[in-house]
């Protein structure tokens, strides 16, 4: 017979708040958010705040409703049940409410001392119930999945995920935050110096493959204004990606399509705190960096073209070091990255279908894709 779920006593709560860790209530179930405090998007010293209180009320908002995603990612960290009689009414304030408020000290220090402790590893996925087996690689089998991966793959997992069964390739696959910025940064301070002496040589022309008499010529003071229009297509770039290719909705019979999504960006969406699976490798990177490079090639002058792609292979170092830290990353509250921080977050768990801009929310307003602004009635 399984076992029932564990029962803590206030005490016991109170205690281990004490020493660290940050256990929160949702009427009598416990949950250990001590490996996701960093992680929330409201920041961790909001969560902290919450250490051993009932947070039933906070769910609901104000200042956010959380959605159905967000409430089945709080039961990956469920570890047991409030003993009955301990559990609170849900706060309002910090002292001397939630679960274990006004416990002595010294019976707060004994429980913290007791030879017993509890396990609070959670079970992330309910393998035997998941459409997935995760013991195994997922990439092959997602595309089995039909009609139900759409729904499947945006109820997202705290868990890593294995997509090759080849090692090499897994590895691959998988890339450390700091390896885009010491790979690509060096490219970009190289190219820029390139376009820039290119420039100086007076040599570059616009519009003279059309004619000679009303060309223009291109002058080295122009390269830093030429380098920030590449960060600007980047962005246009990076939204148009994110939401035409990483969004696209690949058809239920189609298996070939569902697996691709997978790898490019479902992926991402499922388990969106891998963080070894943030940032774009180098080398399938330089493939798609190439293809780009190529093309400015052909439509602009040489020196013109590499201007151009050096300041939007900038403005992609940018993103991916941003993106990384809206996921991982602690930002001030009020900040712009405290904001975008929780933009991008509700486009992972609730809308999924708007907000695809990351290193900026710009593109979102001329293309009428923007997260609405949450709003709550007054209380009489």
């Amino acid at each position: 017979a399984t076992a029932g779920p564990r029962s803590f006593s206030a005490a016991e709560v109170r205690a281990r708040c004490a020493q660290g860790a940050c256990l929160v209530s949702c009427h009598r179930r416990l949950y250990d958010l001590s490996g996701f405090v960093r992680l929330h998007p409201g920041g961790e010293q909001l969560l902290r705040r919450r250490a051993g209180t009932d947070v039933s009320a906070a769910l609901d908002g104000p200042p956010h409703r959380h959605s159905a995603n967000a409430r089945r990612w709080l039961e990956q960290y469920y570890v047991g049940e409030i003993e009955p009689g301990d559990e609170q009414v849900p706060p309002r304030g910090r002292t001397g409410t939630g679960v274990g408020a006004g416990l002595d000290e010294k019976e707060v220090v004994a429980t913290a001392q007791t030879p017993e402790q509890t396990d609070l590893c959670y079970k992330t996925v309910d393998v035997e119930k998941d459409l997935v087996d995760w013991q195994k690689p997922l990439l092959w089998q997602v595309g089995y999945l039909g009609e139900k991966y759409d729904e499947w793959v945006h109820q997202p997992v705290d868990r890593p995920i294995r997509l090759f069964h080849s090692d090499f390739l897994e590895f691959l696959s998988k890339t450390a935050w700091y390896v885009v910025f010491m790979v690509w940064t060096p490219v970009v301070l190289y190219l820029s110096w390139v376009s820039y002496t290119s420039l100086a040589q007076g040599n570059t022309r616009l519009f003279s493959s059309f004619t000679t008499e009303y060309s223009i010529p291109v002058h080295k003071y122009y390269f830093p204004f030429i380098f920030l229009l590449g960060m600007i297509l980047w962005s246009l770039l990076e939204y148009l990606i994110h939401r035409f290719v990483f969004h696209m909705k690949p058809p239920a019979s189609n298996y070939y399509l569902i697996t691709l999504h997978f790898l490019l960006h479902g992926q991402h969406h499922k388990s969106p705190f891998d963080s070894s699976r943030l940032v774009f490798p180098p080398v399938p990177a330089s493939l798609v960096i190439g293809f780009f490079y190529g093309v400015l090639r052909l439509l602009l002058p040489e020196v013109l073209g590499l201007s151009v792609f050096v300041g939007g292979l900038c403005g992609y170092v940018i993103y991916d070091m941003m993106h990384y830290y809206l996921h991982y990353g602690s930002p001030k509250k009020g900040t712009y990255l405290y904001g975008l921080k929780a933009y991008h977050v509700k486009h992972h768990f609730e809308h999924q279908k708007s907000g695809f801009g990351i290193s900026t929310r710009f593109w979102d307003y001329p293309f009428r894709t923007l997260i609405p602004e949450e709003t709550f009635k007054k209380e009489d």
